[in-house]
């Protein structure tokens, strides 16, 4: 018989997934140069420990591992110290697609 807090802990677990996917869709869209400018740990480190987050994140959401379990709660600390602390640094360095001046051509202004 499964109780109502095992529902609420379940849904934390689904919550935290979303979280850690958001978290690995923002870092691939970030050019690797931005992290060592923002004085940062490297891209390819963020990108290892967001895909492990996510493995682990999607076995604590799956049922796979256990919902009290440290290794959900592990993944979703890393997520959560990317999107509070590394994507607000980055963020002046994404690269911005279709923006720009729209009187600029591909060399310069017109």
């Amino acid at each position: 018989m499964m109780s109502g807090l095992f529902y609420f802990f379940w849904f934390l677990a689904i919550v935290a997934f979303v979280f850690e996917v958001i978290a690995l869709i923002d870092v691939l869209q970030v050019p690797e140069g931005a992290f060592p400018a923002a004085d940062k740990q490297t891209k390819k480190l963020w990108l290892i420990l967001l895909v492990v987050a996510n493995v682990v994140g999607l076995g604590g959401a799956a049922g796979i591992l256990s919902l009290l379990s440290f290794l959900p709660i592990a993944a979703f600390i890393v997520a959560a110290i990317y999107l509070a602390d590394v994507k607000p640094a980055v963020k002046p360095y994404k690269n911005k697609k279709g923006g720009g001046n729209s009187g600029s051509g591909p060399y310069g202004p017109w």
